[in-house]
């Protein structure tokens, strides 16, 4: 049975991947865009089985008119993939207001307003699935995208307790989480902050580690995401690509280790 899936920034990258491998199969896809024109050739193959929609997502209302919209054209919403985002380059001491207020606008707020307006809908439809497309580095960070990591940890935060809080109405939510790929993401996609010279030297560490092994094929994650939005009981976290779960499980052991080195200390100050 085909499915109505709403698809957040389907202009490039793994948003129109998927957005056409949804197409391809039969599914109908709300595709969401600043500009319209990068989905013209999706109009074009597929006709009325796409909706594309202008939309800035850090617009609450706009967000809101956009699901509505939706569903009123295909009369349900069975998936909402928040992918609209981008990467901040620059340190934290680098970085100015209105960059990271641009970062958590997007990345944060933008898939806080579209989940919230999409909720009444599958609600009432008593099932839906909000896949978050979060990244490895909502979970560990690294230097150089402070912010970005910040943004992501935010969604992580925000996504785990929307799952516990709409599991009863039948909604699944679900934390895409990928290792680099070798999308635009790094490239035209991404913002940067005015370099300090201080920094010249965390900036050619990061660079170092920016390995071709490093960074996985796009088109790879089509079936992944597609065995995802068919799963019945989809998982809470979803790790894209094999840098992933090892690079989270070598963090994570470190910090058990850590936390029990300070466990005595932490035990003696609950007091009692």
């Amino acid at each position: 049975m085909s499915k109505t899936i709403f698809i957040t920034g389907a202009s490039r990258g793994f948003g129109k991947l998927w957005a056409e491998a949804l197409l391809q199969r039969g599914d109908k896809v709300v595709a969401t865009a600043r500009d319209l024109s990068s989905l013209d050739d999706l109009v074009g193959k597929y006709g009325n089985n796409i909706l594309p929609l202008q939309l800035d997502v850090n617009d609450r209302a706009a967000d809101f008119a956009a699901v509505a919209k939706a569903k009123q054209h295909f009369g349900s919403i069975d998936v909402l993939i928040n992918n609209a985002g981008y990467g901040l380059f620059g340190t934290v001491e680098e970085t100015s207001e209105q960059e990271a207020r641009a970062q958590m606008e997007t990345n944060f707020f933008g898939l806080l307003w579209l989940s919230q307006a999409v909720l009444p809908v599958m609600r009432e439809q008593g099932h839906g699935h909000i896949i978050q497309l979060s990244s490895v580095l909502g979970l560990i960070t690294i230097p150089v995208l402070g912010l970005y990591n910040a943004s992501k940890f935010a969604v992580e935060g925000l996504s785990e307790t929307l799952a516990t809080e709409v599991k009863g109405f039948g909604i699944k939510v679900t934390l895409v989480e990928p290792n680099g790929f070798a999308t635009d993401w790094a490239g035209a996609s991404a913002a940067q902050t005015v370099a300090m010279t201080e920094y010249d030297g965390v900036r050619a560490a990061f660079q170092a580690g920016l390995t071709d092994e490093a960074f996985g094929v796009p088109e790879a994650t089509t079936p992944a995401v597609l065995k995802l939005i068919d799963a019945e009981n989809p998982p809470l976290r979803f790790f894209l690509g094999k840098q992933a779960q090892p690079w989270v499980k070598q963090n994570y052991d470190g910090r058990f280790a850590e936390w029990a080195n300070w466990n005595e200390v932490a035990v003696a100050a609950h007091g009692k």
